[in-house]
């Protein structure tokens, strides 16, 4: 088992910044491929970032230029910086771990507003 804890989330304003932090623990292991996930009230959970072991990345459209996201293999931890934050950037995030099997934080709040 994977247990994951996250930080960072918070009130900001428009144009803004965030870091988000996600350290994995516990079977910790191995894992592939480390993300974001983000969700509204009524929507599905969408993609933000996901970086695998070797450090590909990848972003949503939405969040291009603006967010960069990074890891440190050696302590299983993922971060999330968020720059140029937008009111539509408000949601829940959601850390996301692939090992064996896909794993989620219990997530943070990132409120965007003036």
């Amino acid at each position: 088992q994977v247990q994951l804890v996250e930080s960072g989330g918070g009130l900001v304003q428009p144009g803004g910044s965030l870091r988000l932090t996600c350290a994995a623990s516990g079977s910790a292991f191995r894992i592939n491929t480390m993300g974001w996930y983000r969700q509204t009230p009524g929507n599905q959970r969408e993609l933000v970032a996901t970086i695998t072991r070797g450090s590909t990345t990848n972003y949503a459209d939405s969040v291009k230029g603006r967010f960069t996201i990074s890891r440190d293999n050696a302590k299983n931890t993922v971060f999330l910086q968020m720059n140029s934050l937008k009111l539509e950037d408000t949601a829940v995030y959601y850390c996301y771990v692939l090992q064996y099997r896909s794993y989620w934080g219990q997530g943070t709040q990132v409120t965007v507003s003036s």
